[in-house]
């Protein structure tokens, strides 16, 4: 049945010419997408690096001084850098761009009078576009006709039930605004989920609502995380004073023992050896690795390093549909007047005998194969618990149908029952339209209108049943004039995920408060509250209180208010900005575009992945590909576990640079020759030190990890304690490794056996003091570190590495080493035990302090 009297026939639609006009105009009806970033600037990024330009700054020198050998080594190393950011900086292009949907579906058009299938990219504002059952609109517009229109627009209004669509008889009043309820627009993205209809398109492209929130989402800017604004302080501290003391040891070189290149030579190691380059390489490894590893547990990390600060988060805000439920339809409970309260028939329950009535005029009033989640589940629990369920639509006929139209929010389907002269007539709809049919005395209205009032406060969706025995053959044009009889009324609920009680838990007991944030009405959200378990579910805020709100009074309101429901996207975005001004990391998750604007202005931004939009995963730092909220539970302790280890990994950087940069530096002041050249730092800082953080990046948090609060913003990384450990420690193995040295230059052996000897004494200092920092405050032994699979492997490899370097003789030159003995071996082997063993006394007499 139509509800105006125009036919596509009618409608010739825009000529050819005018459209190729407009489209030239408007520009293509399509999103911008973020810049692919370009390969020369990530380059030049990269070589702007200070160990890079120290680097390059050597192999300059070995070039000038013609050892090409040392400069061929240096270049390597600097190639290898190079490619791998260059790599990884790819592969995140190519990750995004998977994650992308089919953003341009074809539409039915109408031009030049002739109906044609064209991109979506193509359409134009003026355009007539027929839109049916399956079918995403393309662009915002009004309508023109409808039949019994559905359109799923959760995605924009967070509402997950569909909406009637009908049309305007005055389009003049037609305004096109997400969630005024106006039943005449359609808006881009939405999905038709029954019926079918004609529409005028009115904005395209990045004029239309999604368009819109796309366009303010590019406003706002990102974050750096925490760690990444420490870790540059950090490094530019270090930097400026490797570079003075740089300086200032070149100009004491050239004057006391002269030669310019020598000199520039010796002050770049000592400033390549102070360089903490670690630091940011470290991060940069754990955050990769954290992103691979918490992608085993279905979740992809857009931008790795917020999983280190979800890891910090106090308050997660929540959108409903979809996330804390399923945002599936499931009939849960029934109402007949002759029972005293509604019948829970959830979970599969069986239908009492007394209520398959309402269940089967409810099943007749249904239409087969829609798109409609309710009437899919009226049918479905119809051919379940109903005997006649599948041979109903076999031997009765559908004879009439009455859509759902602007007169009245509710349809009814008319019935030939087979070998009589009777009709049956069911209808459902909203229960105050359905009350209005029945003409019910006010008595008995009044105590239906408790029961829907009861079943709404549980958070349920309710449709109202009635019927009506026809014996004429001509029917009425409205099926208000039918003499309709109340049934009964449906119950139907969007269950909650059955691991989010659980995960909610947890997120307590690890000192994040959880906010729920939906665009549905306040009945419904409390009612999930209380199944989950929410804190203070008893108060609510709505999008109505919030306008009457300035930030002043939210951020107030803020501390106590854990539901806000009826909320506009801006109005999400003003929760999380109060949030940020009372000083808690906001972590936000949501799959709809009316999430986009939150999702970029929160530290943390969790896109769903299945139901998720494009919009929603361009503004999100993390999406969940399974939808599931226990994954984001995992994330925060997988986030607690990278900043514990990180801040192990850094102690250790800490420790090993301080006797790296004093065996650059007091050698040649006790007036020895060069000791270690840049390709040995570059060995030890650019091989064993980055590999080393996988070793610390791979160990297992701790078991009480998620019984803590969330670490205070104001946090270091390296606190006074960890930072006077650190250099203890450092300062513990220089002066051993400058003991041997001394020990060493005491004797008749060359520059080449000592630097050999040296070196290998400090690659094993090195190694125990990445296995003393990876056992923290407890004993290898106690916590079996060893089982660390990446240690095994880094420790395996470092002596592999040290026999090759020493087996393979083009390789030993270019080090500038010699042979050693096997007496000389054994006892550079256990001057490394020796270290390890005071190390882990000088961590057993921390712990005691």
């Amino acid at each position: 049945m139509k509800e105006n009297s125009l036919e596509i026939e009618e409608c010739s639609g825009l000529p050819s010419a005018e459209a190729r006009r407009i489209l030239h105009e408007d520009g293509p009806n399509k999103l911008p997408s973020q810049k692919k970033k370009n390969t020369l600037l990530i380059l030049l990024h990269v070589v702007s690096e200070p160990m890079l330009v120290l680097l390059l700054g050597s192999w300059v020198i070995y070039v000038v001084l013609g050892s090409m050998d040392d400069a061929m080594t240096l270049g390597l190393f600097v190639a290898f850098i190079i490619g791998i950011t260059l790599y990884q900086e790819r592969k995140t292009e190519r990750t995004l761009e998977r994650l992308k949907e089919l953003a341009h579906p074809r539409a039915l058009v109408v031009r030049d009078g002739k109906r044609k299938k064209i991109r979506g990219m193509g359409l134009v504002r003026g355009d007539v576009v027929i839109i049916q059952e399956g079918d995403r609109i393309p662009a915002d517009g009004c309508l023109l006709s409808s039949t019994n229109l559905l359109v799923d627009e959760s995605f924009l209004t967070g509402e997950s039930l569909p909406v009637q669509k009908f049309l305007q008889r005055d389009l003049s009043k037609t305004n096109i605004a997400v969630n005024k309820h106006n039943p005449g627009v359609v808006y881009s993205g939405s999905m038709v989920i029954a019926g079918r209809g004609i529409m005028k398109i009115t904005a395209t492209g990045i004029r239309t609502e999604v368009g819109k929130i796309s366009k303010s989402i590019q406003n706002i800017k990102d974050e750096d995380t925490l760690l990444h604004r420490e870790t540059r302080k950090l490094v530019n501290y270090f930097t400026l004073i490797g570079g003075l003391v740089c300086v200032a040891f070149v100009v004491i070189y050239m004057s006391f023992v002269g030669g310019f290149l020598d000199g520039m030579l010796a002050g770049l190691t000592l400033g390549m050896s102070m360089l903490p380059e670690e630091f940011p390489v470290t991060l940069t490894i754990f955050l990769a690795l954290g992103a691979w590893r918490i992608s085993k547990s279905h979740v992809l990390a857009r931008r790795p390093a917020t999983i280190e600060t979800l890891g910090a988060a106090t308050v997660l805000c929540v959108d409903k549909t979809g996330t804390l439920t399923l945002n599936i339809t499931k009939l849960s409970e029934l109402y007949i007047p002759t029972v005293s309260e509604a019948v829970d028939v959830g979970a599969e329950a069986p239908v009492p005998e007394e209520l398959k009535e309402l269940l089967r005029i409810g099943f007749l009033a249904s239409r087969r194969d829609s798109n409609d989640p309710i009437e899919n589940e009226i049918i479905r629990r119809g051919e379940l618990h109903l005997d006649e369920g599948e041979s109903v639509h076999l031997s009765w006929k559908l004879v009439r149908e009455y859509p759902f139209s602007s007169e009245g929010r509710s349809n009814s389907h008319v019935w030939k029952i087979k070998d009589s002269d009777k009709y049956v007539v069911a209808a459902k709809g909203t229960p105050e339209e359905i009350l209005k049919l029945c003409r019910l005395p006010q008595l008995k209205q009044k105590k239906i209108i408790e029961r829907i009032r009861e079943m709404s406060d549980r958070g349920l969706r309710v449709l109202g049943v009635a019927k009506s025995i026809h014996t004429k053959e001509k029917f009425p044009n409205k099926q208000s004039e039918f003499e309709f009889e109340f049934v009964g009324l449906l119950g139907f609920s969007d269950p909650v995920r059955p691991q989010v009680a659980k995960s909610l838990a947890e997120a307590y007991g690890a000192g994040i408060r959880v906010i729920m944030v939906t665009g549905d009405y306040p009945g419904t959200a409390v009612a999930v509250a209380q199944k989950i378990g929410l804190r203070d579910h008893a108060e609510y805020l709505t999008g109505e209180d919030l306008e009457k709100m300035n930030h002043l009074e939210l951020r107030e309101k803020i501390r106590n208010i854990n539901i806000f429901a009826r909320v506009l996207p801006e109005q999400k975005l003003a929760i999380v900005n109060a949030l940020k001004a009372n000083g808690e990391i906001v972590a936000m998750t949501g799959d709809g575009i009316n999430d986009a604007p939150s999702l970029k202005a929160a530290h943390i931004g969790i896109a769903m992945g299945e139901r998720g939009t494009d919009v929603a995963r361009e503004a999100a730092s993390m999406v969940l590909m399974d939808d599931d909220f226990s994954s984001i539970v995992s994330a925060v302790r997988l986030g607690r576990r990278i900043f514990t280890n990180l801040k192990k990994a850094m102690g250790y950087i800490v420790a090993v640079h301080i006797p790296i940069a004093g065996m650059a530096l007091f050698p040649i002041s006790l007036g020895f020759p060069i000791l270690f050249l840049p390709a040995h730092i570059a060995f030890l800082e650019l091989i064993i030190d980055p590999a080393c953080s996988t070793a610390f990046e791979a160990e297992v948090e701790e078991r009480d990890i998620m019984k803590k609060s969330p670490r205070k913003l104001s946090q270091s990384i390296l606190d006074k304690r960890t930072l006077l450990f650190s250099i203890t420690q450092g300062l513990v193995v220089l002066f051993l490794v400058l003991g041997y040295f001394l020990l060493l230059s005491g004797t008749n052996r060359s520059i080449l056996e000592i630097r050999s000897l040296t070196f290998i004494v400090f690659v094993l200092a090195n190694l125990a003091l990445i296995v003393t920092n990876l056992a923290g405050t407890y004993g290898l032994a106690k916590n079996s570190k060893w089982r660390n699979v990446a240690l095994r492997m880094i420790v395996g490899g470092a002596i592999m590495a040290l026999l090759l370097v020493f087996s393979i003789t083009p390789i030993r030159s270019v080090f500038h080493f010699s042979l050693v003995g096997l007496v000389d071996l054994a006892w550079a082997i256990l001057t490394g035990f020796l270290i390890w063993a005071i190390l882990e006394f000088i961590k057993w007499k921390a712990k005691q302090v």
